[in-house]
């Protein structure tokens, strides 16, 4: 973590000062559709929005209908035949631009993300810039995005064309609800795509003050839209005719149910789901370091992380030593107010993810483990005694057919359980439905990347954890999704290929 907080140092000061007063964000329209905030045209169902800090209700907000999402993807439609024309370098200096706005709005942006997550303000600060570097990464790719071409006997030649999709449909989830908006449309864009955009009902706002940036940034009206709405409204969105592609973050549930919408009519779809990460601790590693490693694999936004390494394989030999410095820097975390600079572990999403997290721990104790440290709710100050604050957790004792081990609990539970060789490790690590990461920490290099050419996980950390740098591809295997993003192959995904084959001979035929 402090490796992170040295990271936003370069941010200036200017954008340093801590944002006080009314939350303008919160009192606006929170639709936008064609270049423009508005409310929903018909909304009989609501969602509260809610400060996971306080418990406060911040407003009401109108689920987004079948008109509005209509009226979205129209001018969607709309839009794609102006921007899906212009050249890549045009279209990624728009994105560059933006990518510079929010750099330059980092400190509002990160506060509105707090409002909105209950996560520590240095954490949301580090989210809002990495993800100005996505949006730029993505700026530089888009005049580079080209087919191929190859000679053929007699003169003849083939080329392929890579063409956008159309209209792109994204959902995101709540726990990084900036980077879900930003890492969805910057290649989505940058391919000549338009998109269409619900974020969660937990964390609606930033990715409205996204859309305004693109449009301050040049973004023809229409090429990013955002809808806002529970569950039926991402059905209504993922069900759509005039949608391309869906792209999603969340519950493999609703991915599947997202899945079969686009099996239909035949869509393209890219799946980002959960995870039950391994984090593998071997006797040769630096133990502070592997301390360290694990500790962001579980504590980073409450354990709200779906790459989360909970899975915490420590070889036997070094089991004593690792946990006592696992307890005693898990004990110095700070629990608090978010918008305090020192705080380093914030507030619960929601009352309910609340209750799931400390139910799994109540499971793990039925199943035999032992709390080693925390699990408990707590209580920061008064003020933020309507919140849901909860101490991380060190589960020890564990075996890999406990609930607790096997199922995402999306929460700061750090299960601990031990192993003796390589290949030991290797096989239980692998005995998951899930396969979205995993981590490695080990000062033996062959050691490193014979067990990580192992690991059945899309995204692999050796010697540190959920570092998401713009470039590096990010996706799953097995029901963790479908697809990758960040990185130049998640434009793949949003474009298609055309072949051309041109004859420069005469025709010739059997008849």
């Amino acid at each position: 973590m402090l490796s992170m907080k040295r990271a936003l140092q370069f941010v200036p000061r200017r954008y340093m000062a801590v944002v006080t007063g009314s939350h303008p964000q919160v009192t606006q329209p929170l639709n936008y559709i064609g270049g423009q905030r508005v409310d929903p045209a018909n909304s009989p169902n609501t969602f509260n929005l809610t400060s996971p800090a306080t418990g406060e209700v911040l407003r009401t907000v109108g689920n987004a209908g079948g008109k509005d999402v209509d009226e979205a993807v129209s001018v969607a439609q709309d839009a794609f035949k102006t921007w899906s024309k212009m050249g890549g370098f045009e279209r990624g200096a728009i994105l560059k631009k933006a990518a510079n706005i929010v750099r330059e709005r980092t400190e509002e942006m990160a506060r509105t993300e707090v409002l909105d997550t209950g996560k520590p303000i240095w954490e949301a600060r580090y989210d809002i810039v990495s993800c100005a570097d996505t949006i730029d990464y993505y700026g530089g790719l888009a005049a580079k995005i080209a087919g191929e071409y190859q000679q053929l006997p007699n003169g003849s030649f083939a080329y392929t064309i890579k063409e956008p999709l159309g209209v792109v449909g994204g959902i995101g989830a709540w726990n990084y609800p900036f980077q879900m908006a930003s890492w969805k449309s910057s290649p989505a864009l940058a391919a000549g795509n338009t998109m269409v955009f619900k974020p969660s009902p937990f964390t609606p706002l930033t990715a409205v003050m996204l859309a305004e940036i693109y449009t301050e940034a040049g973004l023809p009206h229409g090429c990013f839209n955002v809808v806002q709405g529970e569950g039926e409204t991402g059905e209504l969105l993922s069900n759509h005719t005039g949608v391309s592609k869906m792209t999603f973050t969340g519950s493999v549930p609703t991915g599947s149910k997202i899945m079969e919408a686009c099996a239909k009519q035949i869509h393209h779809v890219t799946l980002e789901l959960g995870g039950k990460s391994p984090c593998i601790i071997f006797e040769d590693s630096d133990l502070d370091s592997a301390v360290t490693g694990a500790m962001l694999a579980n504590f980073l936004n409450q354990g709200q992380v779906c790459s989360n390494g909970t899975r915490v394989f420590v070889q036997e030999s070094v089991m004593k030593p690792f946990l006592e410095k696992l307890v005693e820097r898990t004990k110095a975390m700070k629990i608090g107010d978010p918008n305090d600079e020192d705080t380093t572990v914030g507030a619960t999403i929601s009352p309910e993810q609340a209750h799931k997290t400390l139910q799994y721990i109540d499971i793990g104790k039925t199943e035999g483990a032992r709390v080693l440290y925390g699990g408990e709710r707590v209580t920061p100050s008064p003020s933020l005694a309507g919140g849901h604050y909860i101490q991380p957790c060190i589960l020890t004792g564990c075996q890999d057919n406990m609930r607790v081990v096997r199922e995402e609990v999306f929460g700061s539970v750090m299960s601990v359980l031990s192993f003796s060789s390589d290949e030991e490790v290797i096989t239980r690590a692998n005995d998951s439905e899930f396969g979205l990461a995993g981590g490695i920490f080990t000062n033996n290099l062959q050691r490193a990347h014979r067990v990580a050419s192992s690991l059945e996980a899309g995204s692999l950390y050796i010697n540190n954890y959920n570092v998401y740098p713009a470039g590096v591809p990010f996706g799953g295997y097995k029901k963790s999704g479908i697809g990758r993003e960040n990185g130049p192959e998640a434009l793949d995904y949003y474009t298609q290929i055309k072949s051309v084959y041109v004859e420069m001979g005469s025709v010739e035929a059997p008849f």
